[in-house]
């Protein structure tokens, strides 16, 4: 598609003798939130590096807004830059306070003065709610509290998408609907996502395309309306029918702030 924000082409991934991605394609739109579900070892988090080229594919392409980020040309910090990531353990600098880890990167890599960047850091801060804890350290924090500061930091550097890596499964239960809030907030206000979750609640809430990963290929994919009323692989009815076994009854009670906006 034409007006695609990013664009993912044919992308292999191997560690060792160990095929991790079998040729994953897809577009993301502007405005666009992107589910990417399966069981664990599919890939996904391997294939959320190999777009931002953290891990670089193989194989294959990965274009930002027409920019091919594995050409020799790309600058590819100034690209990545450009792509948000907000991670599964937080990762943030724990001799850093709240502001201070969020300031970093418009900083340091968009060359921002430090009052500069400490006002796009406040201002990322007050869109996740967590203004009153800027001076706070990340022991200071709670995982949920973590969480949204790796999602301001993400914000701060006005990316072009922003991409999650399974943002609350390192969450304890009574965290994660903070988490999914200021997320579905951020689909509403029509940012880009693409989003590694088994929180499906939120995908049922906010997706525009789910696509269901298994052994480094692409199974399925469609709206969440196809995959929540007829999945058509045996292999994701199975896995949808685990997750509801798994998580129905507590994912309902933390889903019900989400549900009840949606």
């Amino acid at each position: 598609m034409s007006d695609a924000v990013l664009r993912v082409e044919n992308i292999w991934k191997s560690f060792g003798e160990l095929e991790v991605l079998k040729g994953i394609s897809f577009d993301v739109a502007e405005s666009e939130v992107k589910v990417i579900f399966g069981p664990s070892g599919s890939g996904k988090s391997t294939l959320l590096r190999c777009i931002n080229y953290l891990d670089p594919p193989d194989k294959g392409d990965v274009y930002l807004r027409g920019v091919r980020l594995g050409d020799p040309d790309t600058d590819i910090n100034k690209v990545r830059a450009r792509i948000g990531m907000v991670f599964q353990h937080f990762n943030l600098f724990t001799h850093l306070k709240a502001i201070d880890n969020v300031a970093i990167g418009p900083q340091k890599v968009l060359g921002l003065s430090k009052e500069e960047a400490r006002e796009r850091a406040m201002d990322a801060l007050r869109h996740v709610k967590m203004e009153k804890w800027a001076e706070h350290y990340p022991a200071q924090l709670s995982g949920g509290q973590q969480q949204r500061v790796g999602i301001a930091r993400a914000l701060a550097m006005s990316p072009d998408v922003i991409l999650f890596d399974e943002p609350t499964s390192a969450l304890d239960p009574e965290l994660i609907g903070e988490v999914l809030q200021v997320m579905l907030d951020l689909a509403q206000e029509g940012t880009t996502m693409i989003v590694v979750t088994h929180e499906m609640g939120f995908a049922k809430s906010v997706a525009d395309e789910m696509i269901f990963i298994d052994k480094g290929v692409i199974v399925e994919r469609g709206t969440p309306h196809h995959f929540f009323t007829s999945p058509e692989s045996e292999r994701a009815q199975q896995f949808l029918h685990k997750l509801e076994e798994l998580y129905g009854q507590s994912e309902e009670k933390r889903n019900t702030l989400v549900d009840r906006d949606a």
